[in-house]
């Protein structure tokens, strides 16, 4: 009994590997699966007491139960079953494209990383990026919507820091989902934005399969009362300048949607600007029909360089934020009185004539976006330029033509934000940040716009050129400055 045993070093390794694994399995995995279900649920209960807008139990519910109750969907099943037929492929094959579409699309929502760990990234990037400004919202509007109601925030699509700064300012209200293209499907980053609730989209597909697949989860989430942010034009601004709206999305929200429902719809739109938008340069490049696409280590290397470049300057004092971002909340639109109001009941609707009634409310949502975009003190200096952008102007010339405008918008009903209530401060503002970016020049007291940068300009004044009643053409960037192709 006391004799010694001995083992190959090999075999004693593989051992030791096989008790640690054993030891973790049994012992460490169920204790630390113990400790954050207490954390998390923890912060489930100070959220359902915090929220206006509680959590719904659909958000909370284990991604595998979305999965497999997305795929046995009955309208998917059909699906499968029809595509088996016409197009003679294996019926356990179409299954699972199906099975791999909801895995792709459905989130995993985690709150203790949204309200604790997102929520702080959230904050601590947009404060340290931009003076962030809360401009207006209709708090009568806002405090009147139901509960219980599904709630869609609606939105402009200026920046990808728009999803960080609403997410980050409407926290306090609501847990919102997003819509986030193949971009972000990289390992790392994938896992974290699934865990914030967010569902990943194909753009353009062309497998109907698919977007049966994704039409069936939106609309599973909606109905089930899941808060959710929308943006309508479905991308990033190319020219500055408000988009069309595209439909798919907002279709797959309200195509099931009855006025006698249990729960209402409430689309709220907002409205996002900014004094400087990150990717400016790099989205009025695509305007270039012949511009040399950048593979992804050219994206790298350029948003490495811009970060570098403001790195230097953060480490030798040089280095100002970007500006003020501005977001306003508008009054809520509700499904039940819109349906009403136009006596339209989308569930019973033929797809034609569904299409024409979400082509309607598109419109309307987009109008109502506009009219509650922010003036920051970028754009309207812009504006002021962009009316002669040859001729060269003195401050008090610039302060006269931005006062103008001023009051011609303020009678229109836009907003302004005019930071500590200072007119006068916010046009000196508009007009630093203009020459600081080398947008504008200054020689001898008088400021001119630079001509190799007027597509810049355009892009900064067309953000609210829907109040001056025109679009600045945004000229091509052959002679671009050096930072031309800055993220």
């Amino acid at each position: 009994m006391t004799a010694s045993v001995a083992v190959p070093l090999w075999l004693f390794l593989i051992l030791c590997l096989l008790a640690a694994w054993a030891a973790g399995v049994l012992l460490l995995a169920p204790g630390m699966r113990w400790f954050f279900r207490r954390r998390i649920n923890a912060v489930i209960q100070e959220l359902n007491t915090r929220l206006k807008i509680e959590l719904p139990s659909f958000k909370l519910t284990r991604r595998e139960v979305l999965i497999d109750r997305l795929f046995h969907d009955p309208a998917l099943q059909a699906a499968a079953e029809a595509q088996a037929k016409e197009g003679g492929e294996p019926l356990l094959e179409v299954r699972r494209r199906i099975d791999r579409y909801a895995r792709e699309i459905v989130p995993s929502f985690n709150a203790y990383l949204y309200f604790r760990v997102g929520y702080w990234l959230a904050k601590s990037t947009a404060r340290a990026l931009y003076r962030v400004r809360l401009g207006y919202a209709d708090e009568a509007g806002l405090a009147a919507v139901d509960p219980k109601s599904t709630v869609v925030f609606v939105m402009n699509h200026r920046s990808n820091m728009d999803y960080v700064l609403v997410a980050f300012l409407a926290a306090e209200q609501v847990a919102l989902s997003y819509a986030v293209g193949e971009w972000a499907r990289i390992w790392g980053l994938q896992a974290l934005i699934r865990s914030m609730g967010a569902y990943f989209v194909r753009r353009n597909s062309g497998d109907p399969l698919y977007r049966l697949v994704l039409s069936r989860y939106v609309a599973m989430a909606t109905e089930a009362g899941v808060p959710q942010a929308l943006f309508p034009e479905g991308g990033l601004t190319v020219d500055g300048a408000l988009r069309p709206p595209k439909f798919g999305l907002l279709d797959y929200m309200v195509k099931n949607f009855r006025a006698g429902g249990a729960r209402d719809l409430v689309f709220i739109p907002v409205g996002l600007n900014y004094d400087r938008v990150l990717e400016d340069r790099s989205q009025l490049l695509k305007l270039e029909a012949q511009r040399r696409r950048r593979g992804m280590p050219g994206a790298v290397l350029t948003t490495l360089t811009f970060a570098g470049r403001n790195a230097g300057q953060m480490l030798t004092g040089r280095w100002h934020r970007f500006g003020y971002a501005c977001v306003n909340f508008g009054s809520p639109l509700s499904m039940r009185a819109w349906a009403r109001e136009r006596n339209v009941d989308f569930a019973a609707l033929d797809e034609v004539a569904r299409k024409e009634e979400v082509a309607a409310l598109g419109r309307r949502l987009m109008q109502a976006i506009g009219d509650v975009v922010p003036v920051v003190p970028v754009a309207l200096v812009a504006q002021v330029f962009r009316r002669d952008p040859e001729r060269a102007l003195s401050e008090l010339e610039i302060k006269s033509a931005a006062f103008r405008l001023l009051r011609d918008w303020e009678a229109r009903g836009a907003h302004i934000y005019v930071p500590r209530h200072d007119q006068d401060y916010a046009i000196g503002v508009g007009l630093r940040m203009l020459t600081l970016r080398r947008i504008v020049d200054e020689e001898d007291g008088l400021f001119r716009a630079v001509p190799e940068n007027l597509p810049v300009l355009a892009y900064y004044a067309n953000s609210v050129a829907h109040f001056a009643g025109g679009v600045a053409q945004a000229l091509p960037l052959a002679q671009a400055a050096p930072e031309a192709s800055a993220a």
